[in-house]
């Protein structure tokens, strides 16, 4: 008997383990897809619009990386 509670403990961490690992990769998708987003309505911007907001076109892509995954992402 105590082994087949141990089993389905050792199954329960699996899936448990799994499932965390399926939510650590959707996070990341999901912070992927904000970043190609940001950086593609950024560089849709003039450079006119960009110096409004204070930014050059060359820092268009830290700039959406800082947005996204802070500034020591």
């Amino acid at each position: 008997m105590a082994f087949a509670g141990n089993a389905q403990t050792a199954r329960g961490g699996f899936v448990a383990m799994a499932d965390t690992a399926g939510d650590a990769l959707a996070r990341m998708l999901e912070r992927r897809r904000a970043y190609r987003r940001t950086l593609d309505e950024l560089s849709a911007l003039s450079n006119r619009d960009l110096a409004d907001i204070g930014l050059h076109r060359s820092e268009i892509a830290r700039a959406a990386k800082e947005s996204v995954y802070g500034p020591h992402g």
